[in-house]
């Protein structure tokens, strides 16, 4: 069976401290951040895709992590955020959030006090007379290009509206309006259709296992889509489970679809190589999954015919 990847051995440690507690408005200082982890562990530091730490205090400026080996299968990652304030007070930071896998991990909180830069009302400029506010009028601001052809800008935007209404409502979706629609089958038979062209493709046998997931997964997320007018193709995994939580139908049958939504996940990001039997089994719960929320008149209509068909055999 596939295992997890959840950090194993000792648990990751985040720690924050500042080079200074106070810091003169505009000037910069560093905040260092050490991670304390398993060897061959990757994670991501939240901060490294902000540009504040909070409201008032900024980032302005990295330096590159520095590894230090401590023996015993463990590392310490050292980073430096320069930061940097431009309004005197007293600022909270963090907690820093370190995230592996599924799993955060939060440094301690800090407090900066930015301290303000005196002035010298002496040698203060003053100007000799206010800065007079000139009325604001639209018509002032807007270019001579622009306001003498106001009507075909007017109607270009309309086409632009129109155009962008169209695309999103039918073209996105594979559909033209122009043309008349084919009959599509009901949910469940495409899905067990396109379940039966997939398995006869044989992609995990010959070490696709990648595409096999991925078109697992693509055809259960058609499915529910479908099935239950959940947009499932734009969710991530975790959001479509927790989505069909609150449904009754697919209670049952739920966790059978996370195990194989993690599976999947796990193959695609994690490039893990499952096992033969986890992916006949990842099949066999794709196809519980749609036989066990096949729509309840269908369900009748096929028993229904199964005993015809039994009598005519007779």
């Amino acid at each position: 069976m596939l295992a997890g990847t959840a950090v194993q051995g000792a648990p990751t440690m985040v720690k924050a401290r500042l080079d200074s507690a106070l810091l003169l408005m505009g000037k910069t200082s560093a905040l260092h951040v050490e991670i304390v982890q398993d060897k061959g562990v990757a994670g991501t530091l939240t901060a490294d895709h902000l540009d504040t730490l909070s409201a008032m205090v900024e980032i302005a400026g990295r330096t590159a992590p520095d590894t230090v080996d401590l023996g015993n299968n463990r590392v310490q990652i050292n980073r430096d955020l320069i930061i940097q304030s431009f309004d005197s007070g007293m600022y909270a930071i963090g907690p820093l959030a370190y995230v592996v896998g599924r799993d955060t991990f939060m440094s301690n909180s800090l407090t900066l006090k930015v301290i303000p830069v005196s002035v010298d009302s002496l040698k203060d400029i003053h100007e000799i007379k206010p800065v007079e506010t000139v009325p604001f009028k639209f018509f002032d601001w807007v270019p001579d290009f622009i306001a003498d052809y106001w009507w075909a800008w007017l109607l270009l935007l309309l086409l632009t509206a129109a155009g962008a209404y169209a695309y999103f409502r039918w073209y996105k979706r594979g559909i033209n309006p122009l043309r008349p629609e084919k009959k599509r089958l009901p949910a469940y038979d495409e899905a067990m259709l396109n379940l039966q062209a997939l398995k006869a493709r044989q992609l995990w046998q010959n070490g696709q296992e990648k595409e096999y997931f991925t078109g697992l997964t693509d055809i259960l997320r058609v499915y529910i889509d479908r099935r239950f007018s959940v947009n499932a193709v734009e969710m991530t995994s975790s959001q479509i489970i927790d989505t069909l939580k609150r449904n009754d139908e697919t209670r049952a049958v739920n966790e059978q679809l996370g195990m194989i939504l993690e599976m999947a996940d796990f193959v695609k990001f994690a490039q893990a190589r499952p096992l033969a039997d986890d992916n006949e089994m990842a099949y066999q719960r794709a196809v519980n999954f749609v036989e066990a929320t096949r729509p309840v008149d269908e369900k009748a209509a096929a028993s229904a015919e199964a005993p015809a068909g039994k009598e005519g055999q007779s």
